[in-house]
C-alpha cells in the first residue's frame, strides 16, 4: 500500500502524512515538545489520515476522482470515514509503550485527530462513545491490514508527558485547541499545495513587521510636521512618544488610557510594532468590537502602509464560514488562518475562535501565539462571556508569548486587584501596566465638552420633541441605541438629514462617513451653508473620526456617553466647549446589557456634581455594571475544566455556548447597493461558479448586512432573498429592498415590529 493516495490527483498518502506532521510540528514549536525531539502535533499529523490506507477508502477515492472525495460527511458512506483510525492507533500504540498512562495521554491525540474534519468533540457523550463503536474499530483494523509503511506507525520514543502542559489543568483545553489548530492548518495547507501548487507562493506577498514599523514611523513624523500647532496636537505627540518608550518593556498586559480624539489608534499600533521588533513578536492582531466600523480602521492602516503594496493586512470579519456538513475542498481553503503580520478583525472572530471546536474557526489559533493583541475599545468586551475571555487572555500572556493592549478612553478596570471576587472564583487580568504616565492630567488637558444631563432620569422625551430640538441646530449628531430608533428619529427630521446604522452595508456606510467628514470640513471653512444633521446608532462611537459642535445622546451606559462625547469638539477647534446633551428616549433599550448599562449609569451619576466624564467615575460605573451581570452566563469555564482521571472536556458544548453573536439567530445578507451593483454581480457570479475563496468572501464582506435569521428565512421564502451558499443570503436582483439612505428596508410583515438588536 505504499502508493496509497491521500487525495485525488495522485497525492501520495505517505507524503501527505509526513508533510502535515512536519508542518504541524513547526507551527507548535513554541509550546509543544517532548523528550523525543518531536511533538504532540507531529504525531497528530503523522496519524491523522491513517484510516485512508483502508482498501475501501482507496477504491472510493479512485472512483470519485474529485477534490471533495476525501472529506468526511460527504456522499460515500462508511468507506469515506478515516479520522477514527489514527485516534484509536494513538491510544493503542501509547498504551503498548507507556501502559495506562500512555493510553490516557493519547486521548489528547484522539481529540485532535478524530476532530480534524468534524471538529473537537466532548469526551463524554461524544468522542468516547464514537471511538467504541464497531465501525471505528473496524476502520483501524482495515487500515492496519493494508500494511501502512512502518515509519508511519512507529512512535519512535514519543514521551506523552502531561505534566508539561502550559498552565497545567487550567490550561489544558486551550492547549488542546492550539494543537488542533496546528494540525488543521497544516492539513489544509498541504492539501492546498497539492490542488493549487501556486497558492502557497501567493501567500507570501505581505510586508514584514519591521518594514511596517519603519513606514509608520515615517508617516507619524510627516503627520506631526504638517499638523497645525495646537494643544491637542501637542498632547497627541506626547502620547505617541510614551507609546514608543513603553514598547521596550517586557511582554505582558498593558492599558492605553487615552481620551477619544487623542490619536490612540495609530499610537497603539506604533506601540505594537515597536514592541514586536523589541521582543520578536510574530504579528499584530487588532480587534475591534463592531463589524460596522472595522473597514474604517483597516482603511486607515492601508493608507499608512500604501507604499508597501496593496496587500498589507488581513481584514477578517466574515460570518459566513462554512459549516462542516456543507464542507468542500474550496470552502476548507477559503477559511482564514491569519497568515499575515497585521490582522484587523472583530472581537467576534477573535474570541469565538479561541473557544471554537469547528475546524475553520480553530485553524488560525496557532498564529495567535507570539503575537500582540490590541483590544480597541476594550470596554466593549461582552460581559456575559467576560470571565472565560479573561481566563484565556491570562493563559496567552503567561504561557504563549502574547502581549495584550487594552486600548480605550474608558478603561473597564479588569485587573485582579480591583473588584473581581477570588472567593467566588472570579478573577481578572494579572499585572496590567498603564502606558500613559499621568492619565488624569491628560484627561483634564483634553477636556473639550460640557455634558448636560437629564434633570429627571425617569422622564422620557418623545422622539418628536427630540427631533424639534435637533432641527434647531445647524451642525449636530444624534446617537441612539437601536436601528429602529435611528430610523424613527431620522423620519421626523427635516429633509436632508443623514443616517448611519448597520442596516447599511459597509461600502454604503463608508460613503456616508466620508460625506460627513467632507461636509464638516466645508462648514469649518464657511463653504457649506446647509444644515448638517446626522442620526446614527452607536457604530460611530468607536473608531469614527468625526467632529461635531453638538451631540445628542440617548441615555446609555456611561462608557457610551463618553464615546459619544468623543465625537464632539474632537479637535478642540471651538473657542467654547462643545455641547453633549443626554436625553431619556421614549423607549427603554432592549432588556439585557444595554438596559443594565443605563441603570449602572444612573446609579453612578445620580447625585453627582462632578464632571460626568471624570475618569475616576468609570471604575465605579463598571463595578456596578459587572456586579449586575453573570460574567460566565453560559457556564463556559466549568465546561472547559478538564477531569484529570479521564481528560474529559466539553469542547463542543463550550463552543456551541460561546456565541457573541448567535449565528442561529443572525444571517448575513449580500445587498444590492446601487453604486457598486456591477461589482456585486461579478462577485456573486464568481461565488456561484467557483465557490467560496478567502479573497472572494473578503470582497463580499463590504456589501453585507446582518439581520435576524428567522427574518432572512421569511424573506427567502417570499422570494426577496436567495441563498448562494449555506449561511450567506443575497438580495434578489429585481427588488427594491435596499434604500439609498436607510439601507436594508424594514417591512412590517417581515421584520420584528418590536425593534432590533443594537449595532
Amino acid at each position: 500500500m505504499s502508493e496509497a493516495l491521500a487525495h485525488s490527483g495522485g497525492h501520495l498518502l505517505a507524503d501527505h502524512l509526513r508533510a502535515v506532521a512536519q508542518l504541524a510540528a513547526h507551527f507548535s514549536k513554541e509550546f509543544d515538545s517532548d523528550s523525543s525531539g518531536k511533538s504532540w502535533a507531529y504525531w497528530a499529523g503523522l496519524w491523522h489520515d491513517l484510516g485512508k490506507y483502508r482498501v475501501g477508502f482507496q477504491q472510493y477515492l479512485g472512483q470519485a476522482d474529485n477534490p471533495d472525495a476525501h472529506i468526511e460527511g460527504k456522499v460515500g458512506g462508511r468507506e469515506k470515514t478515516h479520522s477514527a483510525a489514527g485516534a484509536l492507533w494513538a491510544m493503542q500504540a501509547l498504551e503498548k509503550t507507556h501502559g495506562a498512562k500512555g493510553k490516557l495521554a493519547a486521548r489528547v491525540l484522539a481529540y485532535v485527530i478524530a476532530g480534524h474534519h468534524a471538529g473537537l468533540d466532548d469526551w463524554e457523550g461524544g468522542l468516547n462513545e464514537r471511538l467504541t463503536q464497531a465501525d471505528c474499530q473496524t476502520e483501524l483494523k482495515e487500515a492496519l491490514a493494508a500494511l501502512p509503511p512502518p515509519h508511519i506507525l512507529e512512535s519512535n520514543g514519543f514521551n506523552p508527558d502531561l505534566s508539561s502542559i502550559p498552565g497545567g489543568a487550567a490550561g489544558f483545553s486551550l492547549w488542546v485547541r492550539l494543537l488542533f489548530s496546528c494540525l488543521v492548518d497544516a492539513d489544509f495547507l498541504d492539501t492546498e499545495a497539492h490542488f493549487d501548487a501556486g497558492k502557497p507562493a501567493r501567500r507570501e506577498g505581505f510586508p514584514t513587521l519591521d518594514q511596517m514599523r519603519l513606514t509608520l514611523d515615517e508617516h507619524m513624523t510627516a503627520k506631526a510636521a504638517s499638523a497645525k500647532p495646537s494643544e491637542v496636537n501637542t498632547l497627541r505627540a506626547d502620547i505617541l512618544r510614551q507609546c514608543y518608550a513603553k514598547a521596550a518593556l517586557a511582554a505582558g498586559f498593558y492599558s492605553l488610557t487615552v481620551p477619544t480624539g487623542g490619536g490612540k489608534t495609530l499610537s497603539s499600533l506604533a506601540f505594537a510594532l515597536k514592541h514586536a521588533q523589541t521582543h520578536g513578536k510574530r504579528r499584530v492582531i487588532y480587534a475591534i468590537p463592531y463589524t460596522s466600523i472595522i473597514e474604517q480602521t483597516a482603511d486607515v492602516f492601508r493608507d499608512v502602509f500604501k507604499a508597501l503594496g496593496a496587500e498589507v493586512l488581513i481584514e477578517h470579519h466574515s460570518q459566513a464560514d462554512s459549516a462542516e456538513k456543507d464542507e468542500t475542498a474550496r470552502s476548507r481553503l477559503a477559511c482564514e488562518n491569519w497568515d499575515a503580520p497585521l490582522v484587523v478583525t472583530t472581537n467576534v472572530q477573535l474570541f469565538e475562535s479561541l473557544f471554537a471546536a469547528k475546524t475553520s474557526r480553530c485553524r488560525k489559533l496557532h498564529n495567535i501565539v507570539g503575537s500582540i493583541i490590541v483590544l480597541d475599545e476594550a470596554q466593549q468586551l461582552p460581559p456575559e462571556f467576560l470571565q472565560p475571555i479573561l481566563d484565556a487572555l491570562n493563559l496567552l500572556v503567561k504561557h504563549y508569548g502574547v502581549t495584550v493592549v487594552l486600548c480605550t478612553a474608558t478603561q473597564p478596570a479588569l485587573n485582579t486587584t480591583n473588584y473581581f471576587d477570588k472567593s467566588n472564583n472570579l478573577h481578572g487580568l494579572e499585572n496590567v501596566q498603564e502606558i500613559i504616565d499621568h492619565p488624569d492630567a491628560l484627561f483634564d488637558a483634553l477636556k473639550r465638552v460640557t455634558v448636560e444631563l437629564p434633570t429627571d432620569w425617569t422622564q422620557s422625551t418623545p422622539w418628536a420633541d427630540i427631533a424639534e430640538k435637533i432641527a434647531l441646530e445647524d451642525c449636530v449628531l444624534a446617537i441612539v441605541s437601536t436601528r429602529k430608533a435611528a430610523r424613527e428619529l431620522h423620519r421626523l427630521l427635516p429633509p436632508g438629514a443623514l443616517h448611519l446604522s448597520a442596516l447599511m452595508c459597509g461600502a454604503h456606510r463608508k460613503v456616508v462617513i466620508e460625506l460627513i467628514k467632507a461636509r464638516l470640513e466645508a462648514k469649518r471653512n464657511g463653504l457649506d451653508l446647509q444644515p448638517l444633521r446626522v442620526v446614527s446608532t452607536q457604530l460611530v462611537e468607536a473608531g469614527v473620526d468625526i467632529d461635531f459642535p453638538v451631540v445628542y445622546r440617548a441615555l446609555a451606559g456611561l462608557d457610551s456617553i463618553a464615546q459619544a462625547a468623543g465625537r464632539c469638539n474632537r479637535e478642540g477647534r471651538m473657542e467654547e466647549k462643545g455641547r453633549v446633551i443626554v436625553f431619556v428616549p421614549p423607549e427603554q433599550p432592549p432588556a439585557g446589557h444595554l438596559r443594565k448599562g443605563v441603570q449602572a449609569c444612573i446609579s453612578t451619576l445620580h447625585g453627582q456634581h462632578a464632571d460626568p466624564l471624570a475618569r475616576g467615575l468609570f471604575a465605579t460605573y463598571f463595578q456596578k455594571f459587572y456586579s449586575s451581570v453573570d460574567l460566565d452566563a453560559k457556564k463556559i469555564v466549568p465546561m472547559l475544566k478538564v477531569e484529570p482521571s479521564t481528560l474529559s472536556v466539553k469542547f463542543r458544548s463550550a463552543a456551541d455556548a460561546f456565541r457573541l453573536i448567535d449565528d442561529k439567530d443572525s444571517a448575513m445578507v449580500v445587498v444590492r447597493y446601487a453604486p457598486h451593483q456591477d461589482e456585486i454581480e461579478k462577485l456573486l457570479a464568481l461565488l456561484s461558479t467557483k465557490g467560496p475563496t478567502r479573497w472572494l468572501m473578503r470582497s463580499l464582506q463590504r456589501y453585507t448586512v446582518s439581520i435576524h435569521k428567522r427574518l432572512a428565512d421569511k424573506m427567502l421564502a417570499q422570494g426577496s432573498l436567495t441563498l448562494p451558499m449555506p449561511g450567506l443570503y443575497a438580495q434578489v436582483n429585481a427588488d427594491n429592498l435596499y434604500d439609498p439612505t436607510l439601507g436594508l428596508k424594514l417591512i412590517e410583515d417581515v421584520y420584528n415590529p418590536a425593534g432590533f438588536a443594537p449595532d
